[in-house]
């Protein structure tokens, strides 16, 4: 790129980014919505034999729900900290395997499929790890920590054939499904602008989690847990708040921006941007993070034959004093699409053929002949159909009280296992949406806009 065409873009970024203070569309369709009703699914009995590697927030969340899927069994389950290991026995029985080498699982016979849910630093060793062993993989996002690690599971995969699947399960939601049909069917006409935020203003949201009073290094595993990052004295601020780390984690990028761009890359089929700039700050989370609070990034995204050009812009703040919000908008030509998480709005507003005349326009400094001369030709060149002004259209789409889409995203995964159907989110999927969240953070921390590969999945 040269030199005045990132002199351009950043110019740009000014007035763009300020458009993420819009407000919502809240309130655009009065309900009733068109309820949306997921696919009625019956799973074969065979036995699935799954494991958990990781029993945090999400390895607690993502084995309840796989055992709500038909003929799931959860045999055993690995953790660095004892507590979870005896909070899981406790949970799912006695008889459970448990074990703080998740090496230990994956010589296991009996397991089949693994849920990695370990911290971001992990992922990679893990899934390539399992698939080497034959096991299925079922990895939560975002899919790798560093660009090149996947590139490295891509290629484990497709040499080994294992099913993996990344753990983001919007790609498997009846809502997205949904809006993906009404944008190619053209309800917002050309897209143009997609925005998405996600603002929170608590400290469990800021990622201040718990800390169980018998941390220590008799009940943690510090040593494994630290991998191949710095070494240093036992942190159980560092071990159980991970995310707030460079070193282990990925910040607001990996955690929540991939969220939006999995979604956004299901629904028009896009392999990503091209150019990537971000901007932000720790504003009020001075714990001792390295990471910022607050975030907002600018995604170009070029034209393709799936997609036409467009801007991505997302933000995160966790210092939003107002009590946080979050949506995302998808701005086409004729209409607007909010998304929810399982729900979603559309607004349609087409422009008519004929510009109109007067109001804040040029016409009322005419001469009265001017006026009637200009009203004349006007006519003869509108049809009454040109000239109409179209209406607004309002709908809205929701899922049913109590739908579950993690549940239908695990339900695909075990789909994949027993019947070698093609996953919904594969490895090179994950990549390009964790990519572009990743070079997200190599521009905050660069501060410089970054250039990238959509197709071969890399910075320039």
């Amino acid at each position: 790129m040269s030199t005045n065409s990132r002199r351009k873009f950043i110019k740009q970024l000014g007035s763009t980014a300020a458009l993420l203070g819009a407000g919502s569309l809240s309130g655009l369709a009065a309900d009733p919505a068109i309820i949306l009703q997921p696919e009625k699914r019956i799973s074969p009995n065979d036995k699935i034999r799954i494991a958990g590697i990781g029993m945090g927030i999400m390895g607690f969340g993502d084995v309840n729900t796989a055992l709500k899927v038909p003929g799931v069994e959860l045999v055993a389950v690995a953790d660095l900290y004892d507590g979870h290991l005896e909070k899981a026995k406790s949970v799912y029985g006695n008889h459970l395997f448990t074990t703080r080498d998740y090496r230990e699982i994956l010589e296991r016979k009996d397991i089949d499929a693994v849920v990695i849910a370990t911290p971001d630093h992990w992922h990679d060793t893990q899934s390539i790890a399992a698939m080497e062993k034959g096991k299925a993989v079922y990895c939560e996002k975002p899919m790798v920590q560093q660009i090149s690690e996947g590139h490295q599971v891509i290629a484990t995969q497709q040499r080994t054939k294992a099913v993996f699947q990344v753990g983001s399960q919007r790609v498997s939601s009846i809502a997205l499904a949904e809006a993906r049909k009404r944008y190619l069917a053209g309800d917002i006409g050309r897209l143009n602008l997609v925005e998405a935020k996600i603002d929170r203003h608590s400290a469990l949201g800021a990622w201040q989690y718990s800390i169980p009073t018998d941390a220590s290094p008799k009940t943690v595993d510090w040593d494994t847990f630290l991998k191949d990052t710095a070494k240093m004295p036992f942190d159980p601020v560092r071990f159980f708040r991970w995310r707030n780390y460079q070193a282990y984690g990925t910040g607001v990028p990996g955690d929540l921006f991939v969220h939006l761009i999995t979604g956004l890359h299901f629904m028009i089929g896009s392999k990503g941007p091209s150019r990537i700039y971000s901007t932000g700050n720790l504003v009020q989370w001075n714990d001792g993070r390295d990471v910022p609070d607050v975030m907002v990034a600018i995604f170009e995204y070029p034209e393709t034959k799936e997609h036409p050009s467009f801007q991505m812009q997302l933000r995160v703040n966790f210092a939003d004093g107002g009590g946080g919000s979050e949506y995302t908008r998808l701005i086409g030509t004729d209409g607007v699409m909010e998304l929810g998480w399982n729900d979603f709005k559309i607004k349609r507003h087409k422009l008519p053929k004929a510009p109109g005349y007067g109001g804040w326009d040029t016409f009322n400094t005419f001469t009265k002949a001017q006026q009637e001369a200009y009203i004349k030709d006007y006519n003869a060149k509108y049809s009454e159909a040109d000239r109409a002004q179209i209406k607004t259209e309002e709908s809205a789409y929701k899922s049913p009280a109590g739908y579950d889409d993690r549940l239908d995203h695990f339900t695909n995964f075990f789909e994949a296992i027993r019947n070698g159907k093609p996953v919904v989110e594969d490895a090179t999927f994950g990549l390009r949406a964790a990519g572009p969240a990743l070079a997200a953070n190599e521009s905050y921390f660069q501060k410089k806009l970054i250039d990238w590969d959509p197709e071969n999945m890399k910075i320039r």
